[in-house]
């Protein structure tokens, strides 16, 4: 089966202007034909890495009940828990075959107040879970940015055009857990088709078989990869503000075989969002002749909001 391209962090940050140009074509090149890569040379650690997958299997496994406390609904879904079921694609009314937690933008009181932030909650039964997700979050986080200033070289951009952007904007790490299937699905799935809201998600989990990407001829192909890697992949932000030059692409997580139903999955994405009052009008290095504007102009605080609305987490 083919498989998405593999790129190396490491020929970015460099010294060697070859390697760190060689990187950026790359990656855009991807990103235009498939909107995904696997990226090596992140800056998680692999007890970090070891220590959420713990953590995070440790909350999934707490009593319902406990979990339920985590579950509030002024939140909509951006903090905390949400519950078995609950989401679904756009498009779909079965809900995904998936309960999960959100972390927030870590920040002090006056600048929650300014960004209109929720602040994270604090599971009392596992303190380590807390902690390790702000880990998780920030490591991520500076692996995203590095990515994004590739991506802005790509596109003939200051390097640093997203920082002011992303540094303090509204990324979420959602661990996610898809309990083992009971019965046969009747028209749901792990995680339906969709495309990503945000600029860019960053994937940890993606090691076997299950996360599928639409391919630009209608094929279904697998995306996984090595123990070393992560999956980043384009998100409709971007892929907007691109008007989609750079492409957010289709993709699910398909349900497993049935001789698998018993086991759970757990995978890890990273949500880079922006700030709310970033423009994602189109780049007008992106419209030509060829390609007029395709989208209106939206703040990403909107688009979220619309998107939040389609997906059933708000209503």
């Amino acid at each position: 089966m083919p498989n998405i391209p593999s790129v190396d962090l490491n020929d970015f940050l460099s010294n060697d202007q070859n390697l760190k140009s060689e990187f950026v074509n790359k990656l855009g090149k991807a990103y235009k034909e498939i909107g995904f890569v696997a990226l090596k040379g992140h800056f998680l650690k692999d007890s970090d890495i070891e220590m959420i997958y713990k953590s995070i299997k440790d909350f999934f496994d707490l009593p319902t009940d406990v979990k339920a406390k985590y579950e509030l609904e002024g939140f909509a879904g951006q903090r905390g828990y949400t519950s078995f079921g609950k989401e679904h694609a756009k498009g779909k009314k079965e809900g995904d075959l998936k309960e999960f937690w959100h972390f927030g933008q870590y920040l002090n009181d006056d600048e929650y107040n300014k960004f209109n932030y929720p602040k994270n909650v604090f599971v009392n039964e596992l303190p380590d879970f807390n902690s390790i997700g702000k880990t998780v979050y920030q490591s991520l986080e500076k692996t995203a940015i590095f990515v994004l200033r590739a991506i802005s070289l790509y596109l003939n951009l200051e390097e640093n055009h997203f920082d002011k952007f992303v540094e303090k904007g509204n990324s979420i790490l959602r661990p996610i857990h898809y309990p083992p299937i009971k019965d046969k699905p009747k028209g749901a799935e792990r995680a339906a088709a969709h495309g990503d809201i945000n600029l860019i998600t960053l994937l940890m989990g993606a090691h076997g078989r299950g996360l599928q990407v639409l391919t630009n001829d209608g094929e279904w192909i697998d995306a996984i990869a090595e123990e070393d890697e992560i999956i980043v992949n384009v998100g409709d932000m971007l892929s907007r503000y691109t008007n989609n030059k750079l492409k957010s692409t289709i993709h699910k997580v398909i349900n497993p075989p049935k001789e698998l139903w018993k086991k759970s999955r757990y995978s890890i994405p990273f949500f880079l969002h922006p700030i709310g009052t970033m423009n994602l009008n189109v780049l007008e290095s992106c419209i030509d002749y060829n390609n007029p504007k395709k989208f209106t102009d939206i703040t990403a605080h909107d688009f979220l909001i619309e998107r939040l609305k389609d997906i059933g987490v708000l209503k």
